[in-house]
């Protein structure tokens, strides 16, 4: 990948932020974030503050990543602290003057206050709040192509792992190896902690995987993601072990058409609640509106759950390169779940899935 590329959309990013800083009259901005650091500077450090101003953005890290940073960031000033950003920031280096915007989503209370203590007689110190979700939403060609790159890593890493699936095996044995093959084929890390639910369990939507051994006959939700070069990817798949009962098959399908629904009608320009209420409806019509209780999807990116929410209490509008899910599901308490769960990107011509892995319900 073309370095200059990376800067160019960088600087575009940076340049939104600045506008929409002028539009908020925030004369500086101290981001808190992790991941906006990254999105914005290519950091990918754990300790660090960013500084955005009309004229100077500077990331402020200690000793540990004094040489990270130098291979890392191009696009902001970098500085190493020894006694923290706060007090840096207060030395007189940095114009700090009029109103400055601190992440109260993102930062402590405790910290805040102190910073606050700090900036007194300098700034005004106000809180801001889903600052950068807008401006984050619509993706760039970059990002585009490394979603891509880390949803193909996990596909690798579900057809490596579906073999392994048999009675002497447990589910931590399976979400253990996905983690494993995950940095294995190139990716930096899991985007979350894989969900591997059998039988039962694959009724619990977020269930964490056990020491349950697969047993035949059973369905098994498998939902993982990982990251490469700072972009998550995010997927299930619900196989069965063996052959499953006519009541699952129907179930299947019955989440398989949802999704297929979805995708044929997400288009820009709908609003997400109305894709979410389409879906929602379709898989009521058959009776299970009470099973199916989560939203249909979220935006995925630099975080792996971002705006735009899929839901039907969200009031954004559908735009070309937003990137979000599509995971309808149906969950029967005790008894089994099924979710299918495709990420996608939203084109003119409707919604183009990142995931090839088949949707036909495979029996192991």
């Amino acid at each position: 990948m073309d370095q200059s590329l990376h800067d160019f959309f960088r600087k575009e990013a940076l340049d939104k932020v600045r506008h929409a800083m002028a539009n908020q009259h925030l004369d500086a901005l101290i981001v808190s974030d992790y991941s906006v650091i990254r999105w914005l500077t290519g950091f990918s450090g754990s300790t660090g503050k960013l500084l955005i101003s009309p004229d100077r953005c500077v990331l402020f890290t200690d000793f540990r990543y004094r040489e990270q940073v130098a291979l890392e960031v191009r696009m902001a000033e970098t500085v190493i602290t020894t006694d923290g950003y706060a007090g840096e920031l207060v030395s007189g280096s940095y114009s700090l003057s009029g109103v400055t915007g601190i992440q109260s989503d993102t930062m402590s209370w405790d910290e805040a206050l102190r910073l606050c203590g700090k900036l007194d007689g300098q700034t005004t110190a106000v809180p801001v709040a889903s600052f950068f979700d807008d401006l984050r939403m619509v993706k760039n060609s970059v990002e585009l192509m490394h979603m891509q790159r880390a949803a193909a890593i996990s596909e690798q890493v579900l057809e490596l792992v579906l073999p392994m699936i048999r009675p002497d095996v447990t589910e931590i044995d399976i979400a253990a190896e996905i983690s494993y093959q995950h940095k294995k084929l190139g990716a930096e890390r899991d985007s979350f902690d894989p969900i591997v639910a059998s039988g039962p369990r694959g009724a619990m939507p977020h269930a964490k995987p056990s020491a349950a051994h697969f047993r035949s006959g059973e369905l098994i939700v498998i939902d993982t993601g990982c990251v490469y070069e700072g972009y998550a990817s995010d997927q299930t798949r619900t196989v069965a072990l063996g052959r499953v009962s006519p009541e699952a098959r129907g179930i299947y399908r019955i989440v398989s058409e949802a999704q297929q629904f979805g995708f044929d009608s997400a288009r820009c320009g709908m609003s997400a609640a109305e894709l979410d209420t389409l879906v929602r409806d379709f898989i009521a019509g058959y009776g299970y509106a009470d099973a199916f209780g989560h939203s249909l999807g979220h935006g995925v990116g630099v975080d792996v759950h971002e705006e735009p929410r899929i839901s039907s209490k969200s009031s954004r509008i559908l735009q070309e390169n937003m990137v979000f899910t599509i995971e309808p599901g149906i969950y029967l308490p005790g008894r089994f779940g099924v979710r299918i769960e495709d990420t996608v990107v939203l084109l003119p011509d409707g919604a183009h899935s990142f995931q090839r892995f088949t949707k036909q319900l495979v029996e192991l």
